[in-house]
Parts: structure tokens; sequence; C-alpha cells
């Protein structure tokens, strides 16, 4: 695909994103208001799109994704380690930090740009199981890790409030990140298909109903959250916006070529973790009160950047 016909595929893209900022940037919603945009997406309509779609596809087809599970595994959480390793060791930051920083360099907005992005490819029914793992992977694996490592970090300096014991600490991160919509739906749809179950035609269209705002709204979502947020422009600002746009990719492509994966499920390996940073991974921070101006910068920044990085990887994995 030339970089012309690219830039055409996604011009409808960036338009709702930008205009999602012009409504931001000029105080038709602010941050309250934009959450609940962002919890539209995220716990109804996105997870609804899930269900509708994994209970209308065949049992043998989510065996084949097993590869393509265990390669988002190594590119999602095993970037999160490396990056952990790298701060923690090489530059010195405490556990938290580390974790902070790592997490934001490795979770992608999926739920938001996956649909629009790669439907427009591939087709919406076709990416919705690979999105779908996707969510399985971030909320069920890398924000329990990253929240358990980070509680971990906080209770060696002794700055938590309570007594939990590091049992309790892991069990409450893994349920928590268990029922979050956009891992529970996708887990229990697999599950169901798996039994055997089938949903009924009124089932899917009833589901689709709200399912099928997903994009549009996503994309909007995004723009909004950008135009909203100021920029603080810093080097970890820059560095996490750049491991997640380009560095965290590139390892993805490397993992799913030596993977076996066909063409097709590398170009969705790879742009599945080649979108912006997650706004959810920058509330993290805030919650551990760590690098929170940076993290929020670097959302901004790899929104931007993936204006330029994301026609690129297209070009050159289509």
């Amino acid at each position: 695909m030339d970089f012309l016909n690219i830039l055409i595929l996604l011009a409808p893209i960036f338009f709702v994103i930008a205009l999602g900022w012009f409504a931001g940037h000029f105080g038709s919603y602010d941050a309250k208001s934009a959450k609940g945009v962002s919890t539209l997406v995220t716990k109804y309509a996105l997870p609804a799109h899930f269900i509708a779609s994994i209970l209308s596809t065949p049992k043998d087809k989510f065996y084949s994704q097993i590869p393509f599970f265990v390669a988002l595994i190594f590119g999602i959480v095993g970037f999160y380690i490396i990056i952990l390793l790298v701060t923690k060791f090489a530059f010195k930051y405490d556990l938290t930090d580390s974790s902070v920083f790592s997490l934001n360099s490795a979770q992608p907005t999926f739920a938001f740009m996956g649909i629009p992005v790669l439907g427009s490819l591939f087709g919406a029914q076709e990416v919705a199981i690979p999105i779908a793992i996707t969510g399985i992977v971030v909320n069920a694996m890398l924000d329990p890790i990253a929240i358990i490592v980070s509680t971990v970090g906080e209770k060696t300096k002794g700055k938590t409030k309570d007594g939990e014991s590091f049992l309790k600490m892991t069990t409450k991160a893994i349920l928590h990140g268990l029922s979050e919509p956009l891992a529970l739906a996708p887990l229990a749809s697999i599950i169901l298909v798996l039994l055997g179950f089938k949903l009924p035609a009124i089932g899917h269209d009833m589901l689709e109903e709200i399912g099928s705002v997903t994009s549009g709204v996503a994309l909007f979502a995004v723009g909004v959250t950008v135009g909203i947020r100021k920029i603080k422009l810093s080097l970890p600002a820059f560095s996490i916006a750049l491991l997640k746009v380009a560095v965290q990719p590139l390892l993805m492509y490397f993992i799913a070529v030596l993977m076996g994966l066909s063409a097709d499920e590398i170009t969705k390996a790879v742009l599945l973790v080649a979108f912006p940073g997650s706004a959810v991974a920058a509330m993290i921070a805030t919650r551990f009160e760590k690098q929170e101006a940076e993290t929020a910068s670097a959302f901004v920044i790899s929104a931007i950047m993936s204006l330029i990085t994301l026609p690129i990887i297209i070009a050159l994995t289509v």
C-alpha cells in the first residue's frame, strides 16, 4: 500500500481525533466529562463489541490465536520487564518509579484506536479477537503486575498506609485486573465459545447497537484527552513516548517474525503496540504519586508522534 493511500485511509481517523482535541482544548469538555466519554468506550461499548464478535466466532479460530497471544505477552509484558530492569539498575530509579515509567512505555491505548485503525485495514470483525486478546494481556496481566511491583516498591520504603500481606495485595491486584470489562468480557466470552455456546442473532444485534459506536467515540475521546492536558516537555516524557511508539513496535515485529506469525498477524501485533501510551497507565502514575506530569505529557507527545509513526508502520508492514 502506497503512502498516499495510507494517509487517505487514516484521514477520517485523524479528523475525529482533531475534532476531539478542538472540543477539549476550547472547553467543551473538562476532565470530568472527558472521563465520562472514556468510560462509555472502556466499560460499555467496546466490551459489548467484544462479546458480540467473540460469541459469533467458531471455536477453532481461538486455538489458532495462541501464538498471537504468546507474542503479545512477550511484546507487552516482556517489554515492561526489560524497561523496568534498565531503569532500575542502569538509571538507578527506585522500584515504584521504574514500574510507573515502564508501564507507561509499554501499555498502548488499544481500546481507543484498535477498532478504528485495524478495522480500516482488515475489517472490524477480523480484528475483534486480536484486540480482545490485547485487552486480556493488558488488563489481566500487565496492569496487575505493574501495580504489584509499584506497591512492593512503596512497601520497601514504608510508604503504604496498611499492613496488607504480599499475597493479599497480589490477589487484590489480579482480581481487580480480571474484573475490568476489557478483560472480563473477552475472557468470559472465549470460555463460553469453548463450552459450545453460540449467541443468537438478536443477541448479537442488541450488543452491537451499543458496540457499533466504539470507533468514533473512542477516537473523539483520545482527542479530548489530549486537548485538555498541558504538556510538560522533559526528557522522561519524550523517552516514554519514543519507547512507546517506536521501540516497542520494533521489538514486537522481531518477536512476531521469530514466532512465525502470518504477515497479517505481524501487522496486527505491531500496530496494537504502536498506538500512543494509555491514559489508564498515566492514572496509575497518579495513584502512586510518581512522575505524574511526565506520564501525562508522554501520553500527549506519543499521540502526536503516532500521527507520523502509524502511517510509516502501516507502509512497512501491510
